[in-house]
C-alpha cells in the first residue's frame, strides 16, 4: 500500500467540491487563445503548401511528412514526459514556457532555405507544443466539475478550428499581398518570399501571449471534486529529467539498466531492434525513409516509456494500458483524427489544384469555415456528450460515431463534385461533423483514471492521436498522391484519389468505438475499485 503523504498518491476526499466561478471561465478563455496559437502555427503549412513545395522542390509526400510526421513524432515523444511533468509542476508556467519556445520556432521557420532546415524547425514547433494540452487539460479538470468537463474541454479544443481558420486567413492574405508588393524576392525585406513572411506574421504575436499566460492562477489539484490536494513534489525537475531519460534514446537503455538491471535493458534492446526492423521493411517496400525512420524512433521512444511506467508506476500503467475500454476507445478516436488531420490538411491544396482557386480565396473561405463550422461542431459535440452522459455511460463513444458516420457523405461530395461552390458548402458540414468527437475523447480518457493520472492519460490520448492521426494521416494521403502522380496521373486527380482512400480510416474508427462500448459502463463504474486493487489509497 502506498503512503498517503506521497505526492504520487491520489488525494483523499476532504472538502466539498469547489464551484465554477467567473475566474474559471476567464482561465478557459486564455487557454483557448493559447490553443489558437498552437494551431495557427501548426496549420498554416496547409495554405502555404503549394508555394513551399514549388520553392523548395518538394513532393506531396515531403509536405505530408513536414506537416505530420516531423512535427508529430517529437510532439508525441516529448508529450509523454511533459504529461507527467504537468502532474507535478506549476502547469500555467509550463504552458507559458512552451508557448514561447514554439512561437520562436515558428518565426525561425520563416528563415528556412531547404527541406532539412524546415524539418528541423517543425520538430522544434512539435516539442514546444507538446507542453500545452496535457497541462491545460489537467488545469481544466480542476477548474471545472465533471458535469461541465466535456463542455469546457470542447470549448478549449475549439482553438483547433479557430487557430486553423486564422492560420488559413492570415497565410493566404500575407502570401498574396507580400508577393504582390515584392514580386522580386531579392528586393523584399531580408530577401523573404511570401510564405516565409507568413511564418513571421503568426509566430511573433505568440511571444507576447507568453506574458499573459504567466499571470494565471494555478488551481489546487482535485478542487473541482472536493479532493484534498497532494503535497508539492519535492524535486519536479529531477522527475522531468528521469521521464525524459525514459523516452529519449540512448538514455532509455541506460535508465532501465540502472533502475531495473540487465534483463530490462535487454528487453529494451529487443524493442529497439524490432522498431528498426519494421522501419527498414517499410522503407524497402514503400520508400520515404525519413517517414519510417521518424516513426521507428517515435515508436521505440513510446514503447520504452511504457516499459518504464510499468516499472515505476504500476498503478498508472494498469489503469491506462490494462483497461480495454480506454485503449479501444482511444484507438477509435485516433482513427477519427486520421481523417480530421489528413483530409483537413489537403483540402486547401486540393481546391487550388482541382478547382483553380487562388490562395487568398481558399484561405478566406476555408479559414472562415474552419472557425464557424469547427467551433460549432466541437462545441455541440461537447454539449451533446455531457447531455448524453447523464443518460448513458456510452455517451462519449456515441459522439465518436457521429463523426465516423456523419462525416462521410459530405466528404464524398466535397472531393468528387465538379462544382466548387458545392465543395465549399460540403466542406462546412464535413468540418462540423469531423470535429464532433474531440471533447468526448479527452473526457473518455480522464473518466477512466483517478485525478493524479489525468496528465499522463491526456498525454496518452494525444500520443495515440498524434501517431495514428497526425503522423500517418497527412503523409499517407500525400504518399498515395505522389505515387499516383509518378505513375502518370494528373496532380489534382492523384490528390483526390489519395484523400478518398484516406476516408477508409473511418471504418476502423467505427469498429474500435463499437468494441469499447461493450465494456465502458463496467470499467467506468469500478474505476476506484480498480485503482485500489493496483495499490492506490482512494
Amino acid at each position: 500500500m502506498t503512503d498517503a503523504a506521497d505526492p504520487n498518491v491520489d488525494p483523499q476526499p476532504a472538502v466539498a467540491p469547489t464551484g465554477t466561478g467567473p475566474y474559471s471561465w476567464y482561465v478557459l478563455f486564455v487557454l483557448v487563445l493559447v490553443y489558437v496559437f498552437n494551431f495557427v502555427d501548426r496549420q498554416i503549412l496547409s495554405i502555404l503548401n503549394e508555394d513551399i513545395k514549388a520553392d523548395l522542390g518538394l513532393s506531396d509526400a515531403h509536405m505530408g511528412f513536414l506537416f505530420g510526421t516531423a512535427f508529430a513524432m517529437f510532439y508525441a515523444i516529448f508529450g509523454i514526459p511533459l504529461g507527467r511533468f504537468a502532474d507535478i509542476w506549476v502547469r500555467k508556467n509550463m504552458i507559458s514556457i512552451g508557448l514561447m519556445f514554439w512561437s520562436l520556432m515558428t518565426v525561425l521557420s520563416g528563415t528556412a532555405k531547404g527541406f532539412g532546415s524546415l524539418a528541423a524547425y517543425r520538430i522544434g514547433v512539435g516539442i514546444g507544443e507538446s507542453s500545452a494540452s496535457p497541462a491545460a487539460f489537467s488545469m481544466l479538470g480542476d477548474y471545472f466539475p465533471p458535469r461541465l468537463r466535456a463542455t469546457a474541454v470542447a470549448i478549449y479544443s475549439s482553438g483547433v478550428y479557430i487557430g486553423a481558420g486564422v492560420g488559413m486567413l492570415i497565410g493566404g492574405q500575407v502570401v498574396e499581398r507580400w508577393n504582390y508588393a515584392f514580386p522580386i524576392a531579392a528586393e523584399a525585406p531580408f530577401g523573404l518570399v511570401g510564405w516565409q513572411a507568413a511564418f513571421f506574421a503568426v509566430g511573433l504575436p505568440g511571444l507576447l501571449l507568453t506574458l499573459w499566460v504567466w499571470t494565471l492562477k494555478e488551481p489546487q489539484r482535485g478542487q473541482s471534486e472536493g479532493l484534498r490536494a497532494p503535497d508539492k513534489h519535492p524535486h519536479p525537475f529531477r522527475e522531468l529529467a528521469r521521464e525524459l531519460a525514459a523516452v529519449i534514446p540512448p538514455f532509455t537503455i541506460y535508465t532501465l539498466h540502472r533502475d531495473r538491471g540487465m534483463p530490462a535493458a535487454v528487453q529494451n534492446l529487443v524493442l529497439a531492434a524490432a522498431c528498426a526492423l519494421v522501419a527498414t521493411l517499410l522503407t524497402m517496400t514503400i520508400g520515404s525513409p525519413e517517414q519510417w525512420i521518424a516513426l521507428g524512433i517515435g515508436g521505440y521512444a513510446f514503447l520504452s516509456w511504457v516499459q518504464g511506467v510499468r516499472f515505476r508506476d504500476r498503478a498508472t500503467f494498469g489503469m491506462i494500458y490494462g483497461c480495454r475500454t480506454m485503449m479501444f476507445g482511444l484507438a477509435g478516436f485516433a482513427f477519427c483524427a486520421f481523417v480530421t488531420y489528413g483530409a483537413g490538411y489537403w483540402t486547401a491544396p486540393f481546391l487550388i489544384r482541382v478547382h483553380g482557386q487562388s490562395m487568398a480565396t481558399v484561405g478566406n473561405l476555408l479559414g472562415m469555415t474552419a472557425i464557424a463550422a469547427g467551433l460549432l461542431g466541437i462545441t455541440l459535440g461537447g454539449i451533446c456528450s455531457d447531455w448524453l452522459k447523464v443518460r448513458t455511460p456510452r455517451a462519449r463513444l456515441y459522439c465518436g460515431l457521429v463523426t465516423s458516420i456523419g462525416s462521410v457523405p459530405f466528404a464524398l461530395v466535397l472531393f468528387t463534385t465538379a462544382h466548387v461552390n458545392v465543395a465549399y458548402v460540403c466542406n462546412f458540414f464535413f468540418t462540423m461533423f469531423s470535429s464532433f468527437w474531440i471533447g468526448s475523447a479527452i473526457a473518455h480518457s480522464n473518466e477512466l483514471v483517478i485525478p493524479r493520472m489525468r496528465g499522463i492519460a491526456s498525454a496518452n490520448f494525444l500520443l495515440m492521436g498524434t501517431f495514428i492521426g497526425l503522423a500517418l494521416g497527412p503523409f499517407t494521403i500525400g504518399r498515395i498522391s505522389t505515387s499516383l502522380e509518378a505513375g502518370g496521373m494528373v496532380a489534382g486527380e492523384a490528390l483526390r484519389a489519395g484523400i478518398l482512400c484516406g476516408l477508409g480510416a473511418y471504418v476502423l474508427a467505427t469498429l474500435f468505438l463499437l468494441i469499447a462500448m461493450r465494456t465502458v459502463a463496467e470499467d467506468e463504474g469500478n474505476r476506484l475499485e480498480r485503482a485500489r486493487a493496483l495499490g492506490e489509497t482512494v
